[in-house]
This record gives structure tokens, C-alpha cells and sequence, in this order.
């Protein structure tokens, strides 16, 4: 669920393009890291839900949620023409955001720059900013998402290890693809055939739930 989800979504994108920028390894940690922390965040909301509401109706949300989603990501599916319009908008931020950043630093004198670097916020001392700016575009991105909820959902009707392990090993695939394949492997990606798979998984996912019962017994 989560490797369709995140396939040609904006984070993944976003990786892509910023490792063709940055050195990959600190834009793979940073990506990493922010999807890990979203993830086992996600998980702890959906692990929580059902001691704040009873579990039959937990799994019904998360049934209908996997309903909609497939419904959604099969209307987005059949509407896309199978340009990667995405890919085009990511990369229109982030050159925004690279130029004003270059043009800005051109203005500033080297002496201002070393009074800055020892001036340097507290967390900047320890983590590079190529990681933190993967970290927090990543973050952000993802906050909210269809494959957040979704986590957040599942978690809430099946074992909340097992939904991190996923979760996170899925992330990890994409991410690591996005960052070695760059925007080439990006740009072959169809966000049409992602659209109408991921909608189908989803509800597949929702007549397996809707069978199972909130027991999780088919």
C-alpha cells in the first residue's frame, strides 16, 4: 500500500530532485529519517484510536477510509493524461527556492558569512542543512497525505509492529529509488497506471477489511 502510495507522489519527487543538487547521501538521510519519524507517528495515532473509541467502530473509519481512497486515487487515475505534471510543479518550487537561496547568498559579504557560522542555530551544529531541508520538505510533504492516513488507519485495525515494519521498508524502497534514479527514473513514472493500481490496492484493502469484521477474522 505504501510503495503505490508514495510512487510518483511530491516527496518522492522531491527527493529526486534535490538529489541531483546535494550530495545523495545527506538528502537519503534526511528523507529517511523524516518518513521514519511520520511513520511511527502515524502508527502511534492509529494505536491510540481505538482506546478512545471502541474498536468496531475503528474499523469501520478504516474501511471506509480504504473505500474512499481507492475511489479517489481511480478518479485521479483516469483524469491524469500520463504527463508527469507533479514532477513539473516539484520542480518549479524547488528552483524557485534554489535561485532566491543562491541569489542571497551571493549577497552576503564573507564577513557576515563567518560571523553567521558562529552564530548558527543550536541545531545546525549538529545536522547539516542539505539534511534538515530534506527533512523538513519531506515531512511537510507527507503531513496529511493519503499514505498517512492510511497508516494511521490501518494501525488502528491490525498489528502496529507490522505496520511500521511495512511502513518504513516501503519508504525506505522509494526514497532510495527516487534519490539513485534521480529525475530520470522519476520522469518514466506514470502517474496514470500508479493512479489506477494504487486504487485498486485500496479497495482491495477495504473488501478485506469490510470481510474480515472487526475481529480480523474472514
Amino acid at each position: 500500500m505504501t510503495v503505490l502510495s508514495e510512487i510518483g507522489d511530491k516527496t518522492f519527487f522531491a527527493a529526486a530532485i534535490l538529489a541531483m543538487r546535494y550530495p545523495r547521501k545527506l538528502v537519503l538521510a534526511g528523507c529517511l529519517t523524516s518518513l521514519t519519524v511520520m511513520t511511527a507517528l502515524s502508527v502511534s495515532l492509529g494505536w491510540v484510536a481505538p482506546n478512545l473509541i471502541s474498536r468496531k467502530w475503528t474499523h469501520h473509519v478504516t474501511t471506509l477510509l480504504f473505500f474512499v481512497f481507492g475511489i479517489l486515487s481511480l478518479w485521479e487515475g483516469f483524469k491524469e493524461d500520463g504527463d508527469s505534471e507533479e514532477l513539473a510543479e516539484v520542480e518549479a518550487e524547488l528552483d524557485a527556492n534554489f535561485k532566491s537561496n543562491k541569489a542571497e547568498s551571493k549577497s552576503k559579504s564573507k564577513a557576515n558569512d563567518d560571523k553567521k557560522k558562529q552564530q548558527r542555530p543550536f541545531v545546525l551544529q549538529f545536522f547539516s542543512p542539505i539534511f534538515i531541508k530534506a527533512f523538513s520538505i519531506t515531512f511537510f510533504g507527507e503531513w496529511g497525505d493519503k499514505s498517512q492516513i492510511a497508516t494511521i488507519g490501518l494501525a488502528a485495525d491490525e498489528n502496529p509492529f507490522g505496520v511500521v515494519l511495512g511502513g518504513v521498508l516501503a519508504q525506505a524502497l522509494c526514497t532510495t529509488a527516487a534519490v539513485m534514479g534521480g529525475k530520470s527514473l522519476a520522469s518514466q513514472i506514470s502517474e496514470k497506471m500508479v493512479g489506477l493500481s494504487s486504487g485498486v490496492l485500496f479497495l482491495l484493502f477495504g473488501i478485506m477489511s469490510y470481510l474480515s469484521g472487526p475481529e480480523g477474522e474472514l
